[in-house]
């Protein structure tokens, strides 16, 4: 039995031979997938939502006058996370840890006698001098 080479049959059979070497190809680098927009989430972006889901409008207030922005933004170099919170909110959650001691000794030079201030008067000297001796 012969096939011509325009039958359905071989052409299923071609397409399916290219299907999966197609799954099997990675591209690096290349378009990024999904459409979320990056304005959605930032602090400058004003979005707008209609019925539909072909109907948004975004506005960067960013820019000195406001710009209509008429594509999905994938990276911005002014991005500012609407989400993150600010220093001020950042101090008021953050919990106070006092250092503590793990070992008895400190840290630094041991000092075994207590180090006494130097004093100008000779008399005092030769009393201490004859102290320690």
């Amino acid at each position: 039995m012969s096939v011509p080479a325009c039958s359905p049959v071989d052409f299923s059979r071609t397409l399916c031979a290219m299907v999966i070497h197609m799954a099997m190809t990675t591209v690096k680098n290349g378009t990024p997938v999904g459409n979320a927009h990056l304005c959605k989430n930032c602090k400058w972006g004003h979005w707008i939502t209609g019925y539909r889901e072909s109907d948004v409008l975004v506005i960067c207030n960013y820019l000195s006058p406001n710009m209509k922005v008429p594509f999905t933004v994938y990276e911005c170099s002014e991005f500012d996370d609407a989400n993150k919170p600010s220093w001020d909110e950042m101090q008021k959650l953050a919990i106070e840890v006092a250092p503590t001691r793990t070992s008895r000794k400190t840290a630094g030079f041991n000092v075994r006698v207590p180090l006494m201030p130097i004093s100008l008067n000779e008399d005092e000297d030769e009393e201490e001098f004859a102290r320690v001796l």
